[in-house]
């Protein structure tokens, strides 16, 4: 029980450390994205759709073998510690591109008239965006980036390619070593899982309903 404990106390902390940076920078590129200079879009363009449509895989081995190996990308002299944090930024830029289009989605059902009023008021496009547009995109998309967040915490499984010991990689060590009890240790993680990503729905969906915007 403490082995299991310890690999999802490891998965909710990769998952948080992760969900922070992604939003941050999802944040940036959707703001990207928006903005008027057409060198930003197209950068922030070209990023979400080869991150989107880059398997997981690729990203979390490219981190860990690429910086961590060629490039000798080094955070902690623990390689276990070191893999773990070469693992959220894989997790990290592959989540951003999809918060990135949320938000951008969220962006997109402001009204047009309040932007343009705005500007008329003398806002220039960043204090616009930071005083009208993003506090009702972030509203509106509360539901869309807790289907992120849930799809998060289910890639997190995809750390153990390089080796992070978080909950599918116990699981696996488990079987190994506990073959007669197979479907008992199967049907512990999923439940765990099940404990994580149950409470996370219902609360986003809790938060969509009690700050949806009105229009």
């Amino acid at each position: 029980m403490p082995v299991i404990l310890g690999a999802f106390w490891l998965t909710v902390r990769l998952t948080l450390a992760t969900a922070v940076a992604a939003l941050v920078l999802g944040t940036v590129l959707a703001t990207m994205r928006v903005s008027p200079l057409g060198v930003l879009r197209t950068v922030a363009a070209t990023y979400v759709n080869a991150l989107r449509n880059t398997p997981l895989t690729l990203v979390i081995v490219f981190c860990g073998l690429g910086l961590g190996l060629v490039l000798d990308v080094s955070f902690s002299e623990s390689l276990s510690v070191n893999y773990l944090w070469l693992s959220i930024i894989g997790l990290s830029l592959y989540t951003a591109a999809f918060v990135c289009e949320a938000i951008r989605s969220g962006i997109n059902t402001v009204p047009i008239g309040q932007a343009e009023a705005a500007r008329a008021l003398g806002l220039t496009f960043t204090q616009n965006l930071r005083h009208i547009v993003l506090p009702q995109a972030f509203r509106a998309v509360i539901a869309p980036l807790g289907s992120v967040l849930i799809a998060l915490i289910k890639n997190t499984t995809i750390a153990a390619a390089i080796g992070v010991a978080e909950a599918s990689l116990t699981m696996k060590s488990l079987f190994e070593r506990h073959q007669e009890a197979v479907v008992p240790i199967f049907l512990g993680f999923a439940l765990g899982f099940l404990v994580l990503t149950l409470p996370v729905g219902l609360l986003f969906g809790w938060l969509a309903r009690r700050l949806a915007v009105a229009r």
